[in-house]
């Protein structure tokens, strides 16, 4: 029992944080902490130490409340009860950007306008049945996104009730989620692209070249938009060839994380030219005059009689001339801030592979050239 036991230890290291452990095998870090005389080990689902110290104070947050709720409420509890503890846990929750946590309120905000009655109800009495029928009524109403989105938030929150002591199981798990399609993207040609661009930049408006130079930015590097905003002359590196990208200075890039994404040689003359502009302003200001151009994106579309493209679209124009050109998906998933390896582009843009490889595989010949002729190198059969 010893032995097994030491075993067991040994998979496990403590960190400098407290009630933050890592376990070896999988270098996944978890929770080890006692909360209201109760020993608790849950994942937090990451491998990067900075991302599982947010996660933990998160958590411990999370436990105490909840500790405190089995308290007050002594089993007895309304759905409304449980969603102002779960709108509690996403207001402190320090892992959550702002429109993250305003995005989740609203889905709350959404349950309660679709289920009347739902706020008083005491939690204990709500049924699969009754989900279901909720869930019949809202799924037609909404986007698939926002459904599942929806359903998501209804079963935390009756997670929220089950940690409290106030049921045991979560109805809310009999609703199947739907099916998220893909959007089909339909993107400008290169000749469409440019001709786009120089519309919009003789538009005649006070800011038409700032929306071309901006179109221009995100088309060749791949931004968000909310991350071409912030990015300062002193974030490019014409040495390097490459652009930092750090995001705002309060929540960072989508996923925390600082990248860098290559100049490719459109992009690289777009900033000298800027740069030749700004002179003295160049380095510590963003490279970008304004932060959006939609309008002007749609009337150039109206224009050309194009389908109709968004900032985001220019994201994906960037992945597709990328791939096209023959860069591999994982290195394109890097670029774009991705940390899922590929697996996102891959089925965003696993048919440009495709077609790519296509293309490629009609290049690759068994044949030996001569002159004009192709002369087979298997040799017919003489009958």
């Amino acid at each position: 029992m010893k032995g097994s036991q030491d075993e067991e230890n040994d998979l496990w290291t403590k960190t400098k944080v407290p009630n933050l452990v890592r376990y070896e095998p999988s270098k996944v870090y978890f929770a080890h902490a006692r909360v209201a005389g109760k020993l608790i080990r849950r994942s937090l689902k990451t491998r990067v130490f900075s991302v599982a110290q947010l996660r933990l104070n998160d958590f411990l947050k999370d436990e105490r409340t909840l500790a405190e709720c089995r308290k007050d409420f002594d089993g007895k509890m309304t759905f409304e009860d449980a969603a102002a503890i779960y709108e509690q846990q996403i207001a402190n929750a320090t892992h959550l950007k702002p429109r993250s946590i305003e995005y989740r309120k609203r889905m709350i905000e959404g349950i309660f306008k679709s289920w009347p009655g739902l706020r008083t109800t005491d939690i204990r009495k709500i049924s699969e049945s009754a989900c279901l029928e909720w869930a019949g009524k809202f799924k037609p109403a909404y986007s698939p996104n926002v459904f599942n989105n929806t359903v998501g938030t209804l079963r935390h929150i009756f997670d929220i009730a089950i940690k409290a002591g106030a049921r045991y199981g979560n109805p809310a798990r009999a609703i199947r989620k739907v099916r998220v399609r893909l959007k089909t993207l339909d993107l400008p040609e290169h000749d469409k692209f440019l001709e786009m661009v120089e519309t919009i930049e003789n538009a005649g408006g006070r800011f038409s070249r700032a929306c071309a130079d901006l179109v221009r930015f995100l088309a060749f590097g791949g931004f968000r938009k909310g991350e071409a905003a912030m990015i300062k002359g002193a974030d490019c590196d014409f040495k390097k060839g490459e652009i930092l990208v750090r995001g705002s200075l309060e929540t960072g890039t989508k996923n925390w994380e600082v990248r860098r994404v290559p100049m490719i040689p459109d992009m690289r003359l777009l900033l000298e030219r800027i740069q030749s502009e700004r002179g003295d302003r160049w380095s510590q200001n963003p490279i970008m005059e304004i932060q959006e151009c939609q309008k002007a994106l749609d009337t150039a579309c109206r224009k050309l009689a194009v389908h109709r493209i968004t900032h985001h679209d220019l994201r994906h124009l960037f992945a597709t001339r990328c791939i096209e050109s023959g860069v591999d998906i994982p290195t394109v998933s890097r670029w774009l801030g991705h940390k899922d390896g590929g697996a996102l582009a891959m089925k965003v843009y696993g048919h440009l592979r495709d077609q790519h490889s296509t293309t490629m595989a009609q290049r690759v010949t068994f044949s030996k050239p001569t002159g004009k002729n192709i002369v087979p190198l298997v040799r017919e059969t003489v009958a």
